[in-house]
């Protein structure tokens, strides 16, 4: 019987397909067997650190105030110390700060003791309340102690200043950071004779945040205040802050 041409050409088609498939298959495992024990080789690449840095002013403060009460009984102790802390609030409120940025930070109560010829003596009551506090507007930073000393805040955590919300600037210093050692690259690769290919590795640090205010002495205000006269509102300095990127970038050179 014979065979059709078509069935002719579609065989020897298979037959081509077929062989090319044995040939590939053979040489990626003579390749394979050709590799085995010779290490991987490496990319040529270099790498650099970059730094960016921007500068800004800070737009938010935060400070812990507290009150702190002795009496010879906890609830005289409850009683003194949260007329005070709910005055405080009060006034906090009333300076236009939202009760989201307002936050208990701490209510404890502990006994005193006194020691005598060895003995322990009871002798009353510490009630001790915190409120961590953020302040928006700058300017009413001193004056918002000054008020707070004057309601009973004897308390008075270190204030920090910062941004609240830094992203936009942490993009600008890493996209500083970036180009910082781009450039780095590009002089080290001429300086080798070799020409970058892409970067195949990053990675990132940041900082540069501001430490808290020194922390202002218990009962300050009382100090500035005698004689029963307004409280005198500190200066308090904002100053500016330093957003910094630090990069280490892996260039492929060639």
């Amino acid at each position: 019987m014979k065979i059709p041409p078509y069935l002719q050409i579609l065989s020897g088609v298979l037959l081509a397909v077929l062989c090319l498939f044995v040939g590939l298959k053979s040489w990626n495992a003579y390749a394979e067997h050709s590799r085995i024990g010779v290490a991987v080789r490496d990319r040529d690449t270099i790498a650099v650190q970059g730094t960016g840095k921007v500068t800004a002013s800070p737009d938010l403060a935060l400070v812990n105030l507290g009150v702190q009460t002795e009496a010879d009984t906890v609830r005289a102790g409850q009683d003194e110390n949260t007329k005070k802390m709910n005055a405080i609030v009060a006034m906090l409120k009333a300076s236009d700060i939202k009760a989201d940025d307002i936050t208990t930070g701490q209510y404890s109560i502990s006994p005193r003791y006194n020691w005598d010829s060895g003995k322990q003596e009871l002798v009353g009551y510490t009630v001790d309340q915190s409120v961590s506090v953020k302040i928006r507007d700058l300017d009413a930073v001193g004056e918002t102690l000054a008020k707070a000393g004057d309601l009973g805040a004897n308390q008075v955590g270190g204030i920090q200043f910062t941004i609240d919300e830094p992203e936009s600037l942490e993009d600008e210093a890493r996209s500083k950071a970036i180009t910082d050692a781009t450039e780095k690259a590009k002089v080290l690769a001429d300086q080798l004779g070799l020409q970058i290919r892409k970067a195949v590795s990053f990675s990132e640090s940041t900082g540069g945040y501001p430490a808290p205010y020194p922390m202002l002495a218990e009962r300050a205000y009382d100090a500035m205040n005698m004689g029963g006269a307004a409280p005198v509102a500190p200066d308090i300095q904002a100053g500016s802050q330093d957003v910094i990127s630090n990069v280490s970038v892996i260039f492929e050179v060639y």
